[in-house]
């Protein structure tokens, strides 16, 4: 990405290997917004992030006088300050429905993808949320046989959510079953995209090599 024709306002500091910045990345791309991205290692943030949010905490977005620190804020905030391509619906139900399956990714999928990545996971835990993981996903494979997005014709911010996790899937041992096809073809979909190609850092290109 980096700065593209004229000097980026917006600066985002980016763990390279954690799922909710990339999903914050994966909307930078699809939005072609000129970004400075900063790969900070969460073990040794810079002193000026603690200055610029409370909670020192990554994802930051950085853009003139506006300083964000949750992932889904940053990802309506981009949608709407540029607005095109739209990445959610324009309806209010649809909007709600949308922001509920962000929500629901959140807590069956992001909360297991971070018990699974933690090295001080315990192996017996891992083997438990690694087997309910599979099973949750593999729960959705309905979904992807009706549309060729997460319900959904278009590409959309739930989207965004999902694609780190599936990208992840190998890192964290799991194995989609020939029955989940509609999802891996739906996983494959969302990879071949150019934004989603773009998004990736080199330690995220090394999860699938």
């Amino acid at each position: 990405m980096g700065v593209v024709a004229k000097r980026s306002s917006m600066t985002f500091y980016s763990d390279p290997k954690d799922h909710y910045c990339h999903r914050v990345r994966i909307v930078l791309a699809e939005k072609g917004v000129a970004v400075d991205i900063q790969d900070v290692d969460p073990e040794n943030k810079p002193a000026e992030l603690a200055d610029l949010n409370p909670y020192n905490s990554l994802p930051t977005l950085l853009d003139r006088d506006l300083i964000l620190y949750e992932a889904n804020v940053m990802m309506e905030y981009l949608d709407e300050r540029f607005p095109h391509p739209p990445l959610l619906p324009v309806y209010p139900v649809a909007r709600a429905q949308s922001r509920l399956w962000m929500h629901r990714i959140a807590k069956d999928w992001a909360t297991k993808v971070d018990t699974l990545l933690d090295a001080k996971t315990k192996e017996t835990t891992a083997n438990r949320v690694r087997k309910e993981l599979r099973e949750s996903l593999v729960s959705t494979t309905p979904i992807f046989m009706e549309k060729p997005f997460f319900m959904s014709e278009e590409f959309t911010l739930v989207d965004c959510c999902v694609a780190p996790v599936l990208w992840r899937l190998p890192v964290m041992g799991i194995e989609l079953p020939k029955q989940a096809r509609p999802l891996i073809e739906y996983s494959e979909r969302l990879f071949a995209r150019e934004s989603f190609k773009e998004s990736l850092s080199e330690a995220e290109k090394e999860m699938r090599i």
